[in-house]
């Protein structure tokens, strides 16, 4: 059985993480004009007439500096000159486990202040420097003159910083793609072996050494025909009559730095859909390789596109060139979601619909899902995750449209109860080469 100690990185790079951080934050700090700045690690809130607190994660870009994704109300300061500094918040709470005490590794990096809450360091608010502060506006709602709260001008500038990982940050994120695996493995083997939807869940977490509440997302695990509800969010205890297909949507974490993979399985590999998985497959990959600095992601989405209506075109299921079916977006209704997003902090990664001079670059009208529309960069890392689904609601309309005529319609009723095909690797974007596919890598290494 795993523990969460087999996938940990080695802690090698992390000093020149935060050397690096520094250096770049003070550049940002000098051009947006401040003097200071200062990170919340966030509050922990109750839910409406209750005592009962939802599980906490720390804020983005305070994960991005301290492996503390579950440090409530810490707050961090970095200043020109001075090693950064840590009011590290742990409450003497007989409620609770007492938190993890630092370690050498990445406390040797920080000046700590150890406090019992946050009124022990609200006081660092206060002075006459120019002081900009990240954090969740609830959490401040009286900050007044004391502090600049999320100032724009800064904010884009840190984003962008955090679209391209240090070599500690993907020591993490390989990591966290080990951990992943062997959830996926087992998960696997879970709906081989019969399993209800609840029970691959638990077989995905145990292998995984994860408990739910760390998980960086809400895993799906979809059989059958709930594969095409693209975020399905509920697990069925009891397993149905017949396993057809499995997807599952599934990370894992590693000092706050996450994983995000998908996989889909056929019971049986005779039949369209088998082929139709092998199609995706093979999709999925052509487009993994073309991930290389100075591509742009939009393109490489409506080649995406492209293979979808070509894989439907010949597969029998749509009678119209490729071309038509682009034109007249057919393919959004069997692939209606973006070709993947950033990945790092945050599953869906800041910086992905913003230009490196901070200029916005929103998704093309036709498709308004894409969450990642930039010219990628050496050091990007990013997912790759294209789909094919078979919808009932996204296809009446052209059931009853002009274009009605032009479906096997006999051939795709037949295939909804498989509900859909999604392939999701993580990927390096390097420069002079392949990139790196964390995913695939993991799962070569497990075998």
């Amino acid at each position: 059985m795993s523990s969460r100690s087999d996938f940990l990185p080695p802690v090698r790079h992390y000093a020149a993480h935060v050397e690096t951080l520094t250096r770049n934050t003070v550049e940002r700090l000098a051009q947006a004009g401040y003097d200071r700045l200062l990170i919340h690690s966030g509050r922990s809130h109750a839910r409406f007439q209750d005592d009962y607190h939802a599980p906490f994660r720390a804020h983005g870009h305070f994960v991005h500096w301290l492996p503390l994704p579950s440090h409530a109300d810490c707050l961090l300061e970095v200043r020109p000159g001075r090693k950064p500094t840590l009011w590290l918040n742990e409450p003497d709470d007989f409620w609770h486990a007492a938190a993890t005490p630092p370690e050498d590794w990445w406390a040797d990096a920080y000046a700590i202040e150890t406090v019992r809450s946050a009124d022990d360091w609200a006081h660092v608010l206060d002075g006459d420097r120019a002081t900009a502060l990240i954090a969740d506006p609830v959490d401040f709602p009286d900050l007044g003159a004391r502090a600049d709260l999320n100032p724009a001008d800064l904010l884009w500038r840190l984003d962008e910083d955090r679209t391209v990982k240090s070599d500690w940050q993907l020591d993490c994120l390989r990591g966290a793609s080990r951990r992943a695996v062997a959830g996926h493995l087992a998960a696997g083997e879970a709906f081989d072996g019969g399993g209800s939807e609840l029970e691959i869940h638990l077989a995905y977490l145990q292998a995984a050494a994860h408990d739910p509440n760390d998980l960086p997302y809400n895993s799906i695990v979809a059989l059958n025909e709930h594969a095409a509800v693209l975020h399905y969010q509920l697990r069925d205890a009891v397993a149905p009559e017949t396993h057809r297909t499995f997807l599952i949507d599934a990370g894992a974490e590693c000092h706050g730095l996450a994983a995000d993979i998908t996989r889909t399985r056929v019971r049986s590999r005779e039949g369209l859909f088998a082929d139709l998985l092998d199609a995706m497959e093979s999709l999925q990959l052509q487009l993994v390789e073309r991930m290389q600095p100075g591509m742009d992601y939009v393109a490489m989405h409506q080649e995406a596109h492209r293979g979808v209506a070509r894989i439907l075109h010949d597969a029998g299921l749509v009678k119209m060139p490729v071309d038509a079916m682009i034109e007249d977006r057919i393919t959004s209704r069997f692939y209606p979601h973006g070709l993947g997003h950033h990945l790092g902090v945050q599953v869906h990664d800041v910086g992905g619909r913003v230009a490196p001079d901070g200029s916005p670059l929103p998704p093309p009208d036709a498709h308004p899902f894409l969450r990642l529309t930039r010219t990628l960069e050496e050091g990007n890392v990013i997912t790759v995750e294209p789909g094919l689904y078979f919808i009932p609601s996204l296809l009446q309309d052209l059931r009853e449209g002009g274009f009605a005529d032009r479906f096997d319609w006999k051939a795709i009723d037949a295939l909804i109860p498989f509900g859909g095909i999604r392939i999701e690797d993580d990927v390096v974007v390097r420069r002079g080469g392949a990139p790196e596919n964390l995913t695939r890598d993991a799962f070569a290494a497990a075998e």
